[in-house]
């Protein structure tokens, strides 16, 4: 509902809705500044700055749903709120600003709940729960993710560079050439595209799949495809180490073949979908449900 609807038919709810607007900004100044650093300084979490802006263009698309939405304001929405509010008191405590930050969701949630209704809630669910992309996973969860991510890349590139006949010897997470050595570091672990991935296929699967399990499938797909691309991206890399020096794992190709294979990635997102469309069509429950309505059509 616009700003204007809503302080014609509720003069009171607006006023409300506007003071604990002010109380977060308040409240949460501290946190959001934190957060633009973060957004500014880790590479990996660069894309934090968009989410919030996609997130507002899923809620603007639903307009129509939310201006005809019954406002039925909920009291729930305070247990919510003390829940949201008891997160930020404990992330202070702790300086852990992933709790703090997440907070912010859980009030947010509250606040609708309070002042709207589940209805409002449902309508708005979606983006909400996008928002939650633009907050760094915490430290301890990237560390514990990064290295596997690193030794299976160095594990699959040296594998297949070994299967193509061309000398390789891994030690951790370093592959040595013949006239060359390259290390898997952190920063090509492939985290940076796991995330944006993740992220860019919940939103493709929200729009291309209308039922719950398929959009799953679509986002968990997201995992494996990564893991994959990366790994051949660091093949790929060795390979071509091989032939003409460890310079080309830096400088333009580097960054150009991150960027052509995270469009590989989506391609390969794109093509799941379709199969997915493909099986769903073919399916004899499908096919029987078509023909059935033929036969009834024809009598």
């Amino acid at each position: 509902m616009y700003a204007s609807e809503l302080s014609e038919k509720k003069p009171g709810l607006f006023i409300l809705s506007g003071l604990c607007l002010s109380l977060m900004a308040f409240l949460y100044y501290a946190v959001f500044k934190s957060l633009v650093q973060d957004w500014i300084q880790l590479p990996d979490f660069s894309h934090g700055f968009f989410v919030p802006f996609v997130a507002a263009y899923f809620a603007w698309e639903k307009r129509e749903e939310i201006k005809a939405a019954e406002i039925s304001p909920s009291n729930s929405g305070l247990v919510i709120l003390l829940m949201g509010l008891s997160l930020l008191i404990l992330g202070r405590a702790a300086s852990e600003y992933f709790t703090m930050r997440f907070s912010f969701l859980v009030v947010l949630t509250g606040a609708i709940v309070f002042l709207c209704g589940y209805k409002y809630l449902k309508v708005l669910g979606f983006p909400l729960f996008f928002l939650v992309f633009m907050i760094p996973v915490p430290s301890i969860i990237i560390d514990k993710i990064t290295s596997p991510l690193q030794f299976f890349a160095s594990s699959f590139a040296e594998s297949w560079i070994d299967s193509i006949g061309i000398p390789v010897l891994r030690e951790g997470n370093v592959i040595h050439l013949a006239n060359s050595s390259l290390e898997v570091a952190e920063a090509c672990s492939g985290i940076r595209s796991f995330v944006c991935l993740v992220g860019l296929g919940t939103a493709f699967a929200y729009y291309a799949r209308k039922t719950l399990f398929p959009r799953l499938f679509l986002i968990l797909s997201c995992i494996p495809i990564a893991i994959l691309v990366n790994a051949f991206r660091v093949t790929l890399t060795g390979v071509l180490a091989s032939y003409f020096g460890s310079s080309v794992a830096e400088g333009f190709f580097h960054s150009f073949s991150g960027y052509f294979l995270f469009a590989v990635a989506l391609l390969l997102l794109l093509l799941l979908n379709f199969a997915l469309s493909f099986v769903r069509k073919h399916s004899p429950q499908r096919r029987g449900i078509v023909r059935s309505g033929r036969e009834h059509r024809g009598k």
